[in-house]
């Protein structure tokens, strides 16, 4: 199946369409320990992102959420537990995503969540018809360095600066899903992502994009 989500963000749907416009996500936080690092690399360049929160992190860390409207981010829906809504039924899939949506608003009632992100980017025909029925527009990426792998500092900017292009969606972690926590001792590290983006942003400027916040849903 191939739904109608946005990868990469076409020219027309820019703000100036003759930007290299790139635009940085985040999945999986909020985090106590890595969301306020990530924010901080973010407001010493001045630049904008788009955080894709699970709603029970959401629930825990409204401070975070808070941080990151007052701080000019967006707030994106990640679903409330991040299940794998392409393996839910219709009901179960509803309730993911509209939970995760009340959790957001409570958490910051100033946010206004316009995308969402299925988590393992598992889109199907029934999260598609509910997320119309939400009014959520679904976004996927163009660019994954896998940084939640850990692969290295390195590895992560070489992979992100290779396949950047003018309206590429950057996926990156701030957190790690509930579900993975015990997997391993480092497994839920973002330390890598952190380091990796402090020098990611400045490559990206030398190169002449300019990272942006997503445009309005058309």
């Amino acid at each position: 199946m191939n739904p109608n989500y946005l990868s990469e963000v076409p020219l027309e749907f820019a703000d100036r369409v003759s930007d290299r416009s790139v635009y940085l996500t985040f999945d999986d936080g909020a985090n106590l320990l890595f969301t306020p690092q990530i924010l901080d690399v973010l407001a010493q360049h001045r630049v904008p992102a788009t955080f894709f929160v699970i709603g029970a992190y959401a629930a825990e860390q409204p401070e975070l959420i808070q941080r990151m409207i007052a701080e000019g981010h967006e707030v994106g829906n990640h679903t409330m537990t991040h299940t794998d809504l392409s393996r839910c039924g219709f009901e179960e899939v509803q309730r993911e995503i509209f939970d995760a949506n009340r959790a957001i608003m409570m958490a910051c009632p100033q946010a206004s969540v316009r995308y969402i992100r299925a988590p393992y980017g598992a889109w199907s025909e029934e999260v598609i018809t509910a997320l119309e029925i939400a009014e959520l527009t679904p976004l996927h990426w163009s660019v994954d360095p896998r940084d939640w792998s850990r692969p290295g500092v390195d590895a992560i900017v070489d992979t992100v600066l290779t396949s950047v292009r003018p309206g590429a969606i950057v996926l990156l972690h701030d957190g790690c899903p509930p579900d993975e926590l015990t997997l391993g001792t480092y497994a839920h590290l973002r330390d890598q992502t952190t380091t990796a983006l402090s020098r990611l942003i400045p490559a990206l400027h030398d190169r002449g994009y300019k990272i942006r916040s997503l445009p309005q849903p058309h």
